[in-house]
């Protein structure tokens, strides 16, 4: 179908945005910036960069200009969309449109040959796809080409994540290049995304092929969101902010989105607030995806008051009535903060967005800022592996000959793969031997990025001038103005009032101290390849059994107390009074609880016959007073100490492999402790002051069983995680 004039095709888009809206008088219209962008898209098939706040219709654009491109006999459009719970809205969205939409994502494997197919006979307008799928072997080789010169307009969605300079990056979606490249001429594509600011949406524009000469149109609009109504409230400390939330919950418009920085404090709070009467659900990035899509829905139904989230939700869950955004902890970006309250008062007008900092946050801007793209010579060596190697390499068998977790050796060789460095192929990764140069330059600006946002969140939740205001010019909004509605611009609507019985509950709820430690129970792979004669599944008479700690350090209960008593800058000192009272609570709830050994469950182990702690250069003090502690109040005897056999091992934040490499011979049961072990007539608490991977109370289980320890219990004062 071809049309007549650009006012034949403007009525055209008004009407199919009608049914998409479902608006059945058919007086819905576009704006005039989603108009310009639709025709630049079908009459003129350029390509379009779209920055505009969240709610103000961006995938009205691309739906709109699908249906008048496909009228016109052209291929289905391909969306690259980073989450589930984007796709799943936006499939819903497409249909009301008359708009058939599929997707391929992780989540939908078993679909995959039935929507290659509905593609390969014309029955899909819409194809959503992750940005993962872009460098699958099989995707990439097979079905990506095909569908470049099958498609009829390529878009971006949530395009900042294409950017390093941007609060989200994702190498994945680099992977978009190639695509750019083989797209037939004439191909629109058009790239959205509600958080970037103008260093952001240059290097976006240049990464699409968008900027520099071209002819692209790129419009960026205000960034002010008309319905939120900014504030920040601080309050002493997590027992007192899950209190207020506790107490004023009822109080914010709606449903909503309260947000935590860690699955832990997500798990928390949503626990603590169902104890006080509270309908919530829990979604994070541990939640399984068939919980996931229960949450969403419970929420969409205003089943659930509000949704206690990870940034797993961040972008694209689509509730245009979202009564509020609360978050429980800062986070380290005003880009990314601005985009998640962006979640809030789309189709409503008055939405709540409040900020709750903790004095927490800052140590976990710093955890995940350690997070960041490895140093040179770890990359250099992960390259030197793949060269040596005599074929491609899985994650699997690669971890262990590298000192990287899984996820960020996956990140890195992403990565090294947009730069031409390796190639990922059916059975692993390859070094492709092309030149290839550390870009430090780069990745130190990143990081000095990374600061400034942070400070900008600290300023944020100090100044006293419009919140909202800071937030566009954060984001470069040349519009930037005081929005009369904030509390700094009409005054706080909220006090830091709260009842003591909800304050007492959460102090209760916080201060209950126990975190089971589950033992590890299979060797990691890749151990023969580095020299460890040890794979499958660990002997059960070398297993410890399930131990406990005291808390988690991304706890905001006792991960707050827990995190400056481990700091590697504090002194080492004897246990505090307050932490070693809390332990043996900790010991008291695991004897009568299920499974302990005072609770008469048949499987239950014996009663501990002895303490025995793990050896420590760092903080051998804190150690020692801890099991004395425990041997005291438990009257039993202390056995002595798993010891180091030389110097002790570094403990890099590496993979289980390499922890084991670095454990290996390390640590011995001294003559007089096997003598002892040999004695002892039961288990005996295995001390120690921290457990990250779970290795070595592995390793030192291990020697105390063959040692003639009857059983392991690991008691430590803090996990990671």
């Amino acid at each position: 179908m071809e049309y007549t004039s650009n006012a034949d095709l403007r009525a055209r888009a008004d009407a199919v945005l009608a049914r998409l809206v479902g608006d059945a008088t058919g007086t819905a219209r576009l704006r005039e910036d989603q108009w310009r962008a639709i025709e630049a898209l079908v009459a003129d098939r350029r390509r379009a960069l779209v920055v505009q706040r969240t709610g103000w219709g961006k995938s009205a654009v691309y739906f709109v200009a699908t249906s008048l491109l496909r009228a016109r006999g052209s291929g289905p459009t391909v969306i690259v969309s980073p989450l589930l719970a984007l796709m799943r809205n936006q499939v819903d969205a497409a249909g009301r449109a008359g708009i058939h939409a599929r997707t391929i994502n992780s989540a939908n494997t078993e679909e995959w040959e039935a929507v290659q197919a509905e593609i390969a006979a014309g029955d899909v307008d819409v194809l959503l796809v992750s940005p993962e799928r872009l460098n699958n072997p099989d995707f990439r080789d097979q079905v990506l080409p095909k569908l470049s010169a099958a498609t009829g307009l390529l878009v971006v969605d949530e395009a900042h994540c294409i950017s390093d300079w941007g609060h989200d990056f994702r190498p994945d979606y680099r992977r978009l290049r190639t695509m750019l490249a083989d797209l037939p001429p004439g191909v629109p594509v058009l790239a959205t995304t509600a958080t970037a600011n103008a260093r952001v949406t240059a290097d976006v524009a240049e990464q699409l092929g968008t900027g520099g000469a071209s002819d692209a149109l790129v419009l960026r609009g205000p960034l002010d969101r008309e319905s939120l109504s900014l504030g920040v409230l601080r309050l002493p400390d997590a027992a007192h902010r899950m209190a207020w939330l506790a107490d004023h919950l009822d109080d914010l418009p709606g449903s909503g989105i309260v947000y935590t920085l860690t699955v832990a404090a997500a798990e928390e709070v949503t626990a603590f607030l169902r104890q006080r009467g509270h309908a919530v659900a829990s979604y994070t990035g541990k939640t399984e995806n068939a919980e996931r899509q229960q949450a969403e829905d419970d929420l969409l139904a205003n089943r659930v008051k509000a949704l206690v989230a990870t940034s797993a939700l961040g972008m694209g869950f689509d509730k245009p009535d979202l009564g509020f955004v609360v978050h429980l902890g800062s986070p380290s970006s005003p880009i990314a903060y601005y985009q998640q309250v962006g979640r809030a008062g789309r189709g409503v007008d008055h939405a709540e967005v409040l900020l709750l900092p903790g004095k927490e946050d800052e140590a976990i801007w710093q955890y995940f800022a350690s997070l960041a793209f490895p140093s040179e010579d770890l990359v250099r060596r992960t390259l030197d592996v793949l060269a040596r190697a005599d074929g491609p390499l899985s994650l699997p068998a690669l971890e262990p000959l590298v000192e990287l977790r899984r996820s960020r050796l996956e990140t890195m060789l992403k990565v090294l793969d947009v730069d031409g460095a390796v190639r990922r192929v059916k059975g692993g990764w390859i070094a492709t031997g092309q030149p290839w140069s550390y870009d430090s330059d780069r990745y130190a600006w990143v990081a000095r990025q990374r600061a400034a946002e942070q400070q900008a969140m600290r300023e944020y939740a100090a100044t006293t001038e419009c919140r909202m205001e800071f937030l566009q010019r954060q984001l470069d909004d040349e519009g930037a103005k005081p929005c009369g509605r904030c509390d700094n611009c009409a005054g706080p609507r909220f006090t830091s009032g709260l009842s003591p019985a909800a304050l007492d509950a959460a102090r209760s709820d916080l201060g209950r101290a126990g975190v089971e430690v589950e033992p590890r129970r299979m060797w990691p792979t890749g151990l023969p390849a580095i020299g460890i004669d040890l794979k499958g599944r660990i002997p059960a008479g070398e297993q410890a059994l399930p131990g406990r700690a005291l808390g988690r350090l991304s706890d905001i209960g006792w991960g707050n107390r827990l995190r400056p008593l481990l700091a590697p800058q504090t002194p080492d000192h004897a246990v505090p009074d307050d932490v070693a009272r809390a332990v043996v609570d900790v010991l008291a709830d695991w004897a009568r609880g299920p499974g302990g050994w005072a609770s008469g469950a048949s499987d239950a182990p014996p009663r501990p016959v002895g303490v025995v702690t793990v050896a420590s250069r760092s903080r051998p003090r804190l150690i020692r007073s801890l099991g004395t502690r425990i041997a005291e109040v438990g009257r039993l005897p202390l056995l002595g100490s798993v010891e180091y056999a030389g110097d002790a091992p570094r403990s890099p934040r590496s993979n289980s492999a390499q922890r084991l490499k670095s454990l290996d011979g390390a640590l011995t049961v001294p003559p007089e402790l096997a003598s002892a072990l040999a004695e002892a007539d039961g288990p005996v608490l295995l001390v120690d002051d921290f457990t990250e991977t779970g290795w070595t109370l592995a390793v030192a289980t291990r020697l105390l069983r063959k040692s003639g320890a009857r059983g392991v219990l690991p008691l430590v004062l803090a996990v990671q995680g």
